[in-house]
């Protein structure tokens, strides 16, 4: 019987193979009492499960494979790192002695409470790191139990193999990087997990979250991984087999002629050029920019410097971070957001009070204006970093000209420091504001005097138009990127920097949206920035588009207030002007 699952697509496009199924999902856990005179005996068990743990982990860190994503190393780091978080380390000590319980029931306890605290996070990257989590614990359990922490790969796998695990960590990626797999599915992930991260860095056709895949996939069943549409094809018919052959093929070739532009100038048909920027989260994501076909980094989150550790980073740190980007780009522009922290992005250092509207709480630039040490320290080291290539400041959730004028004064405060103590920085270092408020996209017009470039960020700018949470599913399918009001609000920001001649870039995820490149072009989008997997998609869009057809097509979207004919005409659009 064939059956269809539906999970998140992570792309890498259409494998067809045999299944391989990973079995390493932690097993029941027992509860069992001990004695008061048992309890030391207990945490030094524990204590040796974590030292066991973090030398694997190291090991694996040492043993990666020359030709492995800049990123494993990183996310093998974040595992080493947690281990040395009291939450896992102290408090499962704690909960031994005081419930007089085993190790691994104690392990679990603590585990459980920390998961509870992610689900409750809203900003996505931040609430699929508790996969982090279960990873490192599922590490400890095993080696509380003496067995074996490694994936079991077979001995000579077909080249057609499709991993299917309940979850896959970055420790495991190490040991099927090399491996003739043609694809991987997961049980569980989202869109910015690790697993999703890494499965583009490897660029193999991967779905995850599809919830029961582990469960109803039998070992060597031929199965179809579609990247591209999320969907997992279980024994499928022949005529459905026949099909997807025939899409793996035209993919195939898709994905070939794509790679002949890597190395092509993203100029429009009617000789306009455009800036492919990437977007980054770790600085270790630099070693790639450039690679995939970008001119350089439009947007480096710079927050994730400062989440999942138990102090505030140095400015000598933050320092060395920006340079390594600064570095690794060889020159090319870097545009580094400050620290988008607070409320639900809050660091164990930060103490502020959980605002019960996270969205609309101390967030953001409110933020940094609120510790002003804190965010000097950061523009500082900004400043430091320009010296050693093209850094670009740029500031985030900007509501008023007001909050604009307090930020640079900061940033004068911070050159006028490194002036008086010989530091050398660049003068005239860009600086930049990002629009993802209505209130700033409507009063941009008050910004341009100040400002080197706008950046627009349109996932909260979406989010906060509709008052829709992008994560609740109840209400998600609401989120509309083309929605007229957010559409509105784009081209009026476009419209008035480019009036005024001030650069804008779009960074949020429409900008990676292939099927929306030719709507920003007509809007008068110059400045793409994305994620380095859809680079590609979106420059062939690019190569193809004629402005001059492009633009009054969109004009004609733009009056329109209806969703659906918007959307008719974004098909329309699409199609060619032969449509």
């Amino acid at each position: 019987m064939s059956i269809v699952l539906h999970g998140v697509p992570i792309g890498g496009g259409i494998a067809i193979g045999r299944a391989h199924l990973l079995s390493q999902s932690m097993d029941d856990v027992v509860h069992y009492s001990i004695d008061d005179h048992e309890i030391a005996a207990e945490q030094q068990r524990f204590d040796q499960a974590v030292r066991a743990t973090r030398k694997q982990l190291e090991m694996l860190w040492g043993s990666i494979p020359e030709n492995a994503p800049a990123e494993l190393g990183a996310f093998l780091s974040l595992h080493i790192m947690l281990l040395s978080d009291v939450t896992l380390t102290r408090d499962p000590r704690e909960l031994i002695a005081s419930l007089r319980c085993n190790a691994e029931w104690a392990l679990k306890q603590q585990c459980d409470t920390l998961i509870e605290q992610f689900d409750a996070i809203e900003e996505d990257y931040l609430r699929e790191r508790k996969h982090d989590v279960l990873q490192v614990v599922e590490r400890v359990f095993k080696n509380l139990g003496g067995h074996t922490t490694e994936l079991q790969l077979s001995e000579g796998l077909d080249g057609d193999a499709i991993l299917v695990a309940h979850d896959l960590s970055p420790a495991d990626m190490v040991y099927f990087k090399d491996s003739s797999v043609a694809a991987f599915v997961t049980d569980v992930g989202g869109a910015t997990s690790h697993t999703a991260i890494l499965g583009r860095s490897l660029d193999l056709p991967s779905v995850i979250a599809l919830h029961h895949a582990r469960e109803l996939v039998r070992e060597d069943e031929l199965i179809i991984v579609d990247g591209q549409q999320g969907v997992l094809l279980i024994n499928p018919e022949p005529t459905v087999l026949a099909e997807y052959r025939r899409r793996q093929r035209a993919c195939v070739e898709a994905r070939r002629k794509l790679s002949s532009i890597r190395n092509t100038d993203a100029i429009t048909g009617d000789g306009t050029p455009i800036e492919l920027l990437a977007n980054i989260e770790l600085p270790q994501d630099a070693a790639n920019v450039l690679d995939a076909g970008a001119v350089g980094v439009g947007l480096f989150r710079s927050e994730f410097l400062f989440l999942g550790r138990d102090n505030l980073p140095s400015e000598d740190e933050q320092f060395e971070a920006y340079r390594m980007v600064a570095e690794l780009t060889g020159g090319a522009p870097v545009t580094v957001r400050t620290m988008d922290l607070g409320a639900d992005k809050s660091p164990r250092w930060l103490n502020h009070q959980l605002a019960e509207n996270p969205a609309l709480g101390l967030t953001g630039i409110r933020l940094c204006l609120a510790e002003p040490l804190m965010f000097r320290a950061q523009l500082r080291a900004l400043l430091r970093a320009s010296a050693f290539g093209k850094i670009r400041i740029l500031f985030p959730m900007i509501n008023s000209l007001g909050e604009l004028k307090q930020s640079l004064t900061q940033l004068e405060y911070a050159k006028a420091e490194l002036r008086a103590e010989g530091i050398a920085f660049a003068e005239a270092v860009e600086v930049g504001a990002m629009i993802e408020i209505p209130s700033a996209a409507l009063v941009v017009g008050s910004f341009i005097k100040h400002v080197d470039f706008l950046s627009i960020g349109t996932n909260d700018l979406i989010q906060y138009t509709l008052a829709i949470d992008r994560n609740d599913d109840s209400v998600s399918h609401l989120y509309d990127p083309i929605h007229p009001a957010v559409l509105k609000l784009i081209s009026y920001t476009i419209k008035t920097a480019s009036k005024a001649g001030v650069p804008v870039s779009v960074c949020g995820e429409m900008a990676g949206d292939a099927r929306l490149t030719r709507l920003l072009l007509g809007m008068g989008l110059r400045r793409f920035s994305m994620h380095p997997a859809n680079l590609l998609d979106v420059k062939q869009q690019v190569l193809s588009s004629h402005l001059d057809e492009v633009g009054p097509f969109v004009a004609r979207m733009l009056r329109s207030e209806d969703p659906d004919r918007i959307a008719d005409l974004l098909q329309q659009l699409n199609a060619g002007p032969d449509a």
